[in-house]
């Protein structure tokens, strides 16, 4: 009896060695990658950077698991893509505007076009990736494209037309630097973290964002009025891509499982960022803040002061040997057929 009880024994610690020998071997196996984003940990994006990964490592089972790095923690917003370059993440998200002149056909993307949500930008954004393949992510590999909703202005004083803006002080990014001075504003550059403080201390006066900013930055603190100016509303194209070498290192099976999330991460962050902004103007109005509506003709008038943003840009694009009409034209009608949705 002893003997068989001294076997029982034996036979139970070896099997639970074996199994956490397993155990150890499998998380030794696991395939650990860094994810950097310059949205505050607190950002819907920050928070879908994480459910990504999260939905990863689940469908992998634990094979690959994400430490993320959030408000700039590893990279800055302007750095994430010469990081993910370098492999100093293995994975970023970024907004082009921050590497201007790196991304000359997404670039298109950030024109004035009037975009009626943040689902029809990321859709036409994706849909003219596809189309066009740009070799401008040929250093990396795409995991998906996306777009904000609607980027228009936000005050500290009312605006009510053209000659409201004249010598106001906007932050701006990007091609909204080409459509403030167009406006006949003063374009200051600076990345979004920045804003609120500038704000705050008068350094800027203004600020293009979409609705939702005004809550996810808390930037409707430091503003008093929003001017519904939807009919130049920009987007800005953002990316979130892996290193190269680091995505040829992983096993097919991963990166099955990678481009199947990603896919459907498209939709699920467009619907984020429309949610966002009607969350953003709950904020305002708990705040106070004002609302501005411009008449049909004011609006023709700010649509027709920009235009020089789109031919200044056409003809920045051909010099590089790119179809920029080709590109305005595209997308101006995918924005019409989806105004028609």
């Amino acid at each position: 009896m002893r003997v068989i009880k001294n076997f029982l024994f034996v036979s139970v610690v070896f099997s639970f060695a074996i199994l956490t020998l397993t155990v150890v071997q499998a998380e030794a196996k696991a395939i650990n990658l860094t994810y950097s984003t310059f949205f505050p940990p607190t950002h819907i994006q920050a928070k879908l950077a994480v459910e990504w990964g999260d939905e990863i490592e689940k469908r992998t089972h634990g094979k690959v698991k994400f430490s993320h790095f959030a408000g700039g923690a590893l990279l800055k917003g302007p750095q994430i893509w010469d990081g993910v370059l370098k492999g100093i993440s293995d994975v970023g998200m970024s907004v082009l505007a921050y590497t201007r002149g790196r991304f000359p056909s997404s670039e298109t993307i950030d024109l004035p076009m009037g975009y009626p949500s943040a689902i029809a930008a990321t859709q036409i954004y994706n849909d003219f990736y596809n189309k066009y393949k740009f070799k401008e992510f040929d250093d990396v590999e795409v995991m998906y494209l996306f777009a904000h909703g609607p980027g228009i202005l936000h005050t500290q004083k009312p605006v009510h037309n053209l000659e409201d803006l004249k010598g106001l002080k906007i932050r701006s990014t990007g091609t909204s630097a080409a459509v403030t001075k167009a406006l006949g504003a003063v374009p200051v550059s600076m990345p979004q973290g920045a804003t609120y403080e500038a704000l705050q201390k008068g350094v800027v006066e203004a600020t293009w964002v979409p609705v939702e900013a005004l809550k996810g930055w808390k930037q409707g603190e430091v503003v008093k009025y929003t001017i519904e100016c939807q009919s130049v509303g920009y987007s800005q194209g953002f990316f979130v891509a892996m290193n190269k070498k680091k995505w040829k290192s992983l096993p097919e099976d991963v990166q099955k499982v990678i481009k199947e999330v990603s896919e459907e991460w498209i939709l699920k962050t467009a619907k984020a960022w429309d949610q966002s902004d009607e969350g953003g103007r709950e904020f305002c109005r708990s705040l106070g803040n004002e609302f501005i509506q411009l008449s049909d003709q004011e609006s023709q008038r700010w649509v027709e002061a920009v235009q020089p943003v789109f031919e200044d840009y056409i003809k920045a694009a051909e010099k590089k040997g790119l179809p920029g009409r080709e590109y305005v034209d595209f997308i101006k009608s995918e924005v019409e057929r989806h105004r028609g949705m």
